[in-house]
């Protein structure tokens, strides 16, 4: 019972901080600032101490809460914990502190309101994870598209408009068809009494036809797509990163793109069985574009916030190529693969934040010798960069290389049975490892050696890293490494539901034949 109360209190910690941000008075940003970091602590702790309590023998939910709420709809407030959401909810709570911290000195405009839209995003990226009814899932994977349209809007780059107007098209886009969907979804299925249900658990056990489970997939496949993004629906990424504020860029980075990730592993897939494998070979082919295409436009970027950007399209592909595998190495692997691009790409877009404040610029040939003006700054940029490119020890190199593993075990056998097609992607998938060794080193090459050029370091010497940059980076370091060298406790907190998700998509569930 009272890690019921506990889940609920990590779920609404964020909206009620919110609204003890109205009492504050607006002329005490200070005020603002600390209370929005202790909500944020307060719930890392109370997520961390649910991650402890998870039971990684017990399959289905734990700690649920489900109270009655349209009864005449069937939709219920349903809440809980399991394999698929456990590391991405302890993901969010993590980055939570992190983000509020380290907009502690670039937001001056409007800091009352900016907070309250990062605790309001913060409300909605835990519900959207925590949700088990689709009805409520559908409520806060919308409701996240509002605060993130502000913080763009108002606190983004000289394009801000253009990118938040963009931003709204393509997400607006992708839930109208994820609600048309639903609701046929649900209107075909009533139970025996006439009754309907959102609930996740009888939605996978429909037996749908293969006509309308290719339909219905579609339309939430390019919903979720939209979210990951995968090619070719991913323009909308780069101008959201580059114009949104540092926190912006990390909430997207590190969380909000989970959300598409997420919605095939959870829904799409287990839902529409047998139209995922129809359409399988399509999917795996767009992931490993995604893969190749993402890394050869991060190799050409000279805005250093694209590089990111660009790069998180190929990393969020590999999380495709172990989803459809099939094999529980590739989802284990997907799902540390989502934790740990969530974790290095935070990383890195709150590294150019902290530049950008100093040198006011994101052109990378504007930089250079950052090794010598800022040496502590580019020990953390070093670790973090190679944790992208995989480096062994590092969480990178824990998810790339399951996701292989299980890329590689799927596509063997099918390879010997005459359908060469897997085994091919998977060859190429592994080209993405060389090209993002590739483009961050690049990166890294300009932005840390060569002679010393950083704007205005001659005229105003630059600044290392201060105390509390420090602390942000450092805990981020320690999480990278700390799922790099002991996989092993995450894994079994996710292995029930690697399982279930294999059998719910490897079963068919067409309608039974009456004889």
């Amino acid at each position: 019972m009272l890690e019921v109360l506990v889940l609920n209190a990590v779920l609404f910690l964020p909206l009620a901080g919110a609204g003890l941000l109205l009492l504050v008075p607006g002329d005490q940003p200070q005020r603002v600032r600390r209370l929005t970091l202790a909500v944020m602590s307060i719930g890392l702790a109370l997520m961390a101490w649910l991650y402890v309590r998870f039971d990684n023998q017990a399959a289905g939910l734990q700690f649920q809460s489900r109270v009655p709420w349209i009864a005449a709809w069937g939709v219920n407030y349903l809440i809980g914990l399991d394999g698929y959401n456990i590391l991405l909810v302890m993901l969010t709570a993590f980055l939570g502190p992190l983000v509020t911290a380290s907009a502690f000195t670039a937001i001056t405009k409007d800091v009352k309101l900016f907070y309250a839209m990062v605790l309001l995003i913060q409300f909605a990226m835990l519900g959207t994870f925590l949700s088990q009814d689709l009805f409520l899932f559908y409520l806060f994977w919308e409701t996240m598209l509002i605060p993130m349209f502000l913080m763009i809007g108002i606190w983004g780059g000289e394009r801000r408009i253009y990118a938040t107007i963009k931003f709204f098209l393509y997400t607006a886009f992708g839930s109208i068809l994820m609600l048309a969907a639903i609701i046929v979804l649900v209107v075909s299925l009533p139970g025996a009494d006439g009754t309907l249900s959102f609930a996740f658990a009888d939605l996978v056990k429909a037996r749908l036809p293969l006509q309308l489970q290719a339909g219905l997939l579609a339309a939430f496949a390019l919903s979720f797509a939209i979210k990951v993004p995968m090619v070719p629906l991913h323009t909308w990424l780069p101008d959201a990163h580059v114009q949104a504020p540092t926190a912006g860029s990390v909430i997207l980075a590190g969380v909000l793109l989970k959300m598409g990730t997420y919605g095939f592993m959870k829904l799409g897939f287990p839902m529409f069985p047998d139209a995922t494998q129809l359409f399988t070979p399509v999917l795996m082919t767009l992931a490993v574009v995604s893969i190749v295409y993402g890394a050869c436009l991060a190799l050409v970027q000279d805005d250093i916030k694209k590089i990111i950007a660009y790069s998180s399209i190929s990393h969020l592909g590999y999380v495709m190529l172990g989803l459809l595998s099939l094999e529980l190495a590739g989802i284990q692997g997907a799902v540390i693969q989502m934790v740990s691009h969530g974790l290095v790409a935070a990383g890195l877009f709150l590294m150019i934040g902290m530049v950008y404040e100093r040198c006011h610029t994101r052109e990378l040939s504007a930089y250079g010798g950052l090794a010598r003006l800022l040496p502590v700054y580019s020990v953390f940029f070093m670790v973090l960069t190679l944790a992208s490119v995989g480096l062994p020890t590092t969480s990178g190199f824990t998810g790339e290389f399951l996701v292989l593993l299980g890329a590689f075990t799927a596509a063997w056998p099918q390879h010997l049975a005459g359908n060469p097609l897997p085994l091919v992607l998977a060859v190429v998938a592994v080209s993405g490892v060389v090209l993002g060794a590739l483009y961050m080193l690049r990166f890294a090459l300009g932005f840390l050696f060569g002679a010393a050029k950083a704007p205005h370091a001659e005229a105003h010497p630059l600044a290392d890293l201060d105390g509390r940059e420090k602390t942000i980076l450092t805990l981020i370091v320690v999480a990278v490494f700390a799922l790099g060298l002991f996989p092993g406790e995450p894994m079994r907190k996710t292995e029930l539901a690697a399982q279930q998700f294999r059998q719910l998509v490897s079963t068919s569930r067409l309608p039974a034949v009456a004889p």
